[in-house]
């Protein structure tokens, strides 16, 4: 009688451990695509948030500045309406201030008898529309 011969391994465990080896190029779009949808979400999601905290960091800005205004008013009486450059030369606001709005712009100041109004044009840029930030 033929004695049969085994493997400590069959052939057909070789074959299907070979299929298994390699990742496909169907496999590595798909990954792709999901990654790109969800960075498509993120985007959708931060973006609004990003203009509403511009928009808030602007008013606590204006808020710093309008402060600083009125205590370089109350030392200098007579002074006419000082500029965020006077009063960063002044040493009024700290090398550490903001100087400009988030959006790179300078900061407006307007002095009408005892009432300061420090504006930022806002996101479009432009003093005197509705996105102004005071």
């Amino acid at each position: 009688m033929k004695q049969k011969r085994t493997y400590p391994f069959s052939f057909n465990h070789l074959r299907r451990r070979r299929k298994q080896q390699g990742v496909t190029l169907v496999e590595i779009m798909i990954v792709v695509i999901i990654m790109a949808m969800i960075a498509a979400a993120v985007g959708v999601a931060v973006l609004p948030r990003l203009n509403e905290a511009r928009i808030e960091q602007a008013r606590t800005d204006a808020h710093t500045i309008r402060s600083v205004v009125e205590m370089y008013l109350a030392q200098r009486p007579n002074a006419d309406c000082p500029t965020v450059e006077d009063l960063a030369r002044e040493k009024f606001l700290s090398a550490q201030a903001r100087t400009t709005d988030p959006w790179d712009r300078p900061f407006s100041i307007e002095c009408e008898g005892d009432e300061v109004v420090v504006i930022s044009a806002g996101p479009d840029g432009q003093i005197g529309t509705a996105d102004d930030i005071r």
